[in-house]
């Protein structure tokens, strides 16, 4: 149990997890799943699943719901600088709609395709979050794989894909497999951008990165507690493209507050892990036993 102790102390030290503290609930919304719960204080409107549960989804600026608050959705948006001119995207997830708001406003013209599960995600994200699809968004409620599957079936292709989709704490196992990434591998188009947020450490940490590397070969690393993922089929830009398109993209960023100065930084490509770490299947992925469990130990 030492390991979830330790995984909630990260949480709250790192921000993920607020400190308890007076916050104004704005409305509790029913769901099959977690009750999903708005509350204001600091400053910020942020959403988060159940009373007893301190891991924030989203937030925005009361003062400018424009600006992005979190670190995660700043780094995934760091998929354009694989790619400044995705044409469509897929969006797994929604939270607070914060990175489909962010790219309906850079790209006018994007065609997006945003799942979600929980239909009282949706509905919050609406009242609450200034969520209001554009004309090319389409939101579908249902489970990310199953989609994925449809879309298969119906052979799309996107210029990129976002893996954004949390319960409380982590990403649905059966969404971290090798099988799954396999067939969201399947639908990116040629030159094709997969930017996938996650939180994990230790055990989990390690397999993540190697079925990663196995379904896409290399990746950059950006990680500021959160963790996300950046792939390109065809093969990863070097450094001196990222900082010609980031360069590209700074007006467009500059109305996020997303500081180009901050985020190339983190562009890293250094990812380790033991040698023989088990890769996450449809029939291995013990997601809740391995995160923060030490490498050393055995699930």
């Amino acid at each position: 149990m030492a390991h979830k102790f330790w995984i909630a102390w990260v949480l709250i030290l790192t921000g993920w997890i607020a400190t308890p503290v007076q916050a104004k609930v704005i409305v509790e919304e029913k769901s099959l799943y977690r009750n999903v719960l708005v509350y204001e204080e600091n400053g910020l409107r942020c959403m988060k699943f159940g009373k007893h549960d301190n891991g924030r989804q989203a937030c925005i600026a009361l003062d400018n719901p424009e600006a992005i608050v979190f670190n995660s959705p700043k780094m995934q948006l760091g998929a354009l600088y694989l790619n400044p001119s995705p044409r469509n995207a897929l969006i797994i997830g929604l939270g607070g709609g914060i990175v489909t708001v962010a790219l309906q406003k850079m790209y006018p013209d994007i065609q997006i395709d945003n799942v979600e599960i929980d239909p009282a995600v949706v509905k919050v994200s609406q009242q609450f979050f200034h969520f209001t699809p554009s004309r090319n968004t389409r939101i579908y409620t249902d489970d990310g794989r199953v989609f994925v599957k449809q879309a298969l079936r119906k052979k799309l292709q996107y210029d990129m894909i976002f893996l954004d989709a949390f319960d409380h704490l982590s990403v649905p196992e059966h969404m971290t497999t090798r099988e799954y990434l396999l067939e969201l591998k399947a639908l990116l188009a040629p030159d094709g951008v997969m930017a996938a947020n996650t939180f994990s450490s230790g055990q989990l940490h390690a397999a993540e990165s190697a079925t990663y590397a196995d379904v896409f070969g290399p990746y950059y690393n950006l990680q500021v507690h959160n963790r996300v993922i950046l792939t390109r089929l065809g093969g990863l830009p070097g450094m001196d493209q990222i900082r010609q398109n980031a360069a590209r993209m700074k007006e467009r960023f500059d109305q996020l507050s997303i500081d180009a100065n901050w985020l190339v930084p983190l562009f890293a490509t250094d990812a380790r892990w033991p040698a023989g770490t088990r890769l996450l299947t449809d029939q291995y992925s013990p997601s809740n036993l391995l995160n923060g469990r030490p490498l050393e130990q055995t699930p």
